[in-house]
């Protein structure tokens, strides 16, 4: 059996990086027979993984990894569209990019890539940073807690994606179901 592609977009937000990190590695794991996970990562992205010391992990672990170079560039996007992949994980998002998302822009690798997909009907899945106002708190690499105040305007760009039908995860392990979902073994 061929293994479907799954786009894994890592946007420059820490929160939950480490647990999200680690379910996707379990995930690929199990589901190593059906899927190929492929990780992308924008700019932030790329040093948010090194400022939590987990790039070279996710270079050993995955045999595809990618960094945003521009919009286009690798050519997530075109791939999405074309229907290479079977879904696309945007884990963890930051409130810039879900704000991206929502107004359609697509100057960086992953909300372009996001656009695009949706347009072509590919499922997007996205987990916010920034999902119910409030204050929340986050774990900085060295394991202290900051707490960061999230703002409605924050908010109603991720109740737009849902309204736009991108599906939105307010917890790491809602990824498990995703791929469960998407699997042929349910």
């Amino acid at each position: 059996m061929k293994k479907r592609k799954v786009a894994w977009g890592i946007t420059g937000s820490g929160d939950k990086l480490v647990e999200i990190t680690e379910i996707v590695r379990k995930i690929k794991e199990e589901y190593e027979d059906e899927f190929e996970i492929r990780a992308y990562v924008s700019k932030a992205g790329d040093q948010v993984l090194k400022y939590y010391g987990l790039f070279k992990t996710l270079e050993i672990d995955f045999d595809r990894l990618w960094v945003e170079i521009n919009a286009n560039a690798p050519f997530l996007a075109g791939e999405i569209q074309l229907g290479s992949y079977e879904f696309m994980l945007i884990a963890p998002a930051t409130s810039n990019t879900v704000a991206k998302i929502a107004l359609r822009i697509g100057d960086s690798l992953i909300p372009n890539a996001a656009i695009m997909g949706q347009k072509a009907n590919i499922p997007i899945y996205v987990l916010p940073s920034d999902v119910e106002e409030g204050v929340t708190v986050t774990q900085l690499p060295d394991g202290s807690d900051l707490e960061l105040i999230i703002r409605k305007e924050d908010v109603e760009h991720v109740d737009k994606l849902a309204s736009m039908g991108i599906h939105i995860l307010k917890s790491p392990e809602e990824i498990y179901d995703v791929f469960k979902n998407h699997s042929s073994k349910k």
